[in-house]
Formats: structure tokens, sequence, C-alpha cells
């Protein structure tokens, strides 16, 4: 009998916008359903990818241009996904991820101004076009974002610290990743409070792959 593989669920977002909080609770209600789950992270969520990601999210916001900031990126996620997500799902176990490839592509690609074509090029290469199965995208407006992500306490601000222009175009670059992956992606209202997001995300995923 062949081994069932698990399922990659991304969530996306812009800052604040509660993603690592609906991680950890979309995780807690697929357990409950006798779903084995791992969260994890971008960048980040292997030991590699860890050390990487102090260069990105720590200092001055123009320490890396969007182009280095992207080799950056895909050099972390080539060491996550071969070393925990592809082990994880080979062994049925679904992945959270708080952050995936749609990130670059919104941050560095809308909000840096980096190509879009750039940056397909450099995923193909760094993880031959891997994809999650499902990605929510909380969605809300870039002042309450903001608002929340700067009342953190933390080393971890340098995109914080990117200016409202740019935080409004890699919101915009969100929307339209939805819109060119209507198959995959769904945008979910993050206004609301936790709780109402977190029951909106499980609806999405039960919905997707037939969770009663």
């Amino acid at each position: 009998m062949r081994k069932k593989v698990g399922k990659f669920v991304s969530i996306e977002g812009g800052e604040g916008a509660g993603k690592s909080t609906q991680a950890k609770k979309l995780a807690a209600a697929l357990k409950k359903c006798g779903i084995d789950c791992l969260v994890t992270r971008e960048p980040g969520g292997s030991k590699g990818a860890e050390e990487i990601r102090k260069l990105l999210v720590e200092g001055k916001p123009g320490r890396w241009d969007a182009l280095t900031e992207t080799l950056l990126f895909f050099a972390a996620r080539h060491d996550h996904v071969e070393n925990t997500i592809k082990p994880a799902l080979a062994e049925g176990t679904w992945i959270i991820c708080d952050r995936f490839a749609d990130s670059t592509y919104a941050y560095q690609g809308a909000g840096g101004g980096l190509d879009r074509e750039t940056v397909r090029r450099i995923e193909s290469v760094a993880i031959r076009d891997f994809k999650p199965d499902l990605t929510l995208i909380l969605d809300q407006p870039v002042e309450i974002g903001l608002e929340r992500a700067n009342a953190r306490a933390g080393k971890e601000t340098r995109f914080e610290q990117f200016g409202t222009a740019f935080h409004e175009k890699m919101r915009a670059g969100f929307l339209d990743i939805a819109k060119r992956a209507r198959e995959r992606c769904v945008v979910i209202d993050a206004t609301g409070s936790e709780a109402d997001v977190a029951e909106k995300v499980f609806a999405a995923v039960a919905a997707r792959f037939g969770i009663k």
C-alpha cells in the first residue's frame, strides 16, 4: 500500500497580518482532526536557512538590494525545502509554512521593483518551481499591519522599516498573485479578531481538502 503524502499549506501576507499566529492555530485545529502537522517559517525552517535569516530580517532597510535579497531568500528556501519540507511531506506530515516563494514575488518583486521573470528564473533553479498545495493570503490595510508589526519587540524589524509606499506595492503584489493563481490561492480578510480569522483559515483548508 502506497504511503500517503502530506499536504503543503503556506500562509502569506504583509507585516503584522498574523501569519505566525494563524499557522499555529491551523496546525492545532488540524491535529484535532487527526492530521499530523509541522509548523515552519521563512526565511528559516532548517539549520542553514535559519543562519541566512539573520542576514535578511535584521539591520537597516538598505542593507541589500532586491536582487541580492532574492538570491538570499532562495538560497534559504532551497535548504528549507530539501531538508525540512520534502522529507516531512514524504512521511505523511502536513506542512504549515509562515511565508514561501510568493513573499519574494510580493516583496522583492512588486515592492522592490525586481521584474517577475527574474524571480521566476531564480525560483526555477533553486526549488524547481515547487509549490504549496494551498496558499492562504491574509489581507488587511497596510496601516493596520504596520501598527501591529511595530508593536512587537525584537531585532527582526528590517522590513517594517521600509516606507508605506513599499508596503502598498507589496500588498498589491499579493493580490495580483491571488488573481494569477486562483486554483492555489485564497484571500482571507485579516482585519477581524484572531478567532474570526482562524475560523476563516480553517474553513478554507477544510473546503480545499475535504476535511469534515
